[in-house]
């Protein structure tokens, strides 16, 4: 007889759900972020990132947030 445990789906649901939540929050901070350096960079740039970081879930963020903002700061706009 094999025993089922019925924790483990409930479980898997849990992490899903937080890796979720998590994917969100860093899309909503990346676009805020982006939101807030539009001013010092080009139209095209912005555009660029805002796609970058809705269609990646987790990696388009985590580049704005560590390379994108440090040169859209650095560079003024012209």
């Amino acid at each position: 007889m094999d025993a089922v445990n019925p924790l483990v789906p409930a479980t898997s649901d849990l992490v899903w759900s937080g890796g979720a939540v998590v994917a969100l929050g860093l899309a909503i901070w990346g676009l805020v972020s982006l939101s807030r350096t539009a001013g010092s960079a080009s139209s095209l740039a912005v555009a660029l990132w805002a796609a970058l970081i809705l269609l990646v879930p987790v990696l388009g963020p985590v580049a704005w947030l560590t390379a994108g903002r440090r040169s859209a700061v650095s560079r003024p706009r012209v």
